[in-house]
């Protein structure tokens, strides 16, 4: 059995729904506030995901962080060194996907040239009748930057465990494939 920590950044641009999405996944699907004051720094929660057909788990430390352009640089200095990216935007706002590539920007230079496996969000999908992303074009923006791709409705628990449990077994399998790559490397 291996308990393995993993650091997970979560950004976005502000109000995309970072905050109910950590919160909603955090709680099981307790804990939706209908009322949430803008997140003013980063707010890190933990939890521990079991991976399946293992006896492993990652306790995944969730770092989310501000999404307000203003508040963003001092937010960066307590990002540390992230495992893993969410990277957020609402599904009924097109200016909060096109921001995705100057966030994916930020966190990759951030990272310095570290392979950090990440996720695209398009949150909101309850409010469908102000969709202004389609699925097929933010798939496609994701799987061309390497991230997978997955839709949620925080407000109605839909798919709000789905990214993070795919980051968590994306990092495990990150720790398999190290795990080989140095038992090939010793002699006996």
């Amino acid at each position: 059995m291996v308990k393995l920590r993993a650091r997970c950044l979560l950004v976005g641009d502000a109000a995309v729904g970072k905050s109910a999405l950590s919160h909603m996944f955090y709680s099981d699907g307790t804990l939706f506030q209908k009322n949430y004051s803008m997140t003013t720094g980063v707010e890190l929660l933990m939890k521990c995901i079991n991976i399946p057909a293992t006896n492993d788990s990652v306790e995944l430390y969730i770092i989310d962080s501000a999404g307000k352009e203003t508040l963003v640089d001092s937010c960066e200095k307590m990002w540390g060194e992230p495992s893993l990216l969410c990277l957020v935007f609402d599904l009924s706002s097109e200016q909060s996907f096109a921001n995705c590539s100057r966030w994916l920007e930020r966190v990759r230079a951030h990272c310095q040239g570290l392979h950090v496996p990440g996720v695209l969000v398009g949150n909101k999908s309850d409010l469908s009748a102000r969709r202004e992303v389609q699925a097929s074009v933010a798939k496609e923006w994701a799987q061309s930057r390497g991230l997978e791709y997955h839709e949620t409705s925080a407000k109605e628990m839909e798919n709000c465990d789905a990214p993070l449990l795919c980051l968590a077994q994306a990092f495990h399998s990150l720790y398999q494939e190290h795990r080989e790559t140095i038992q090939n490397l010793n002699p006996g």
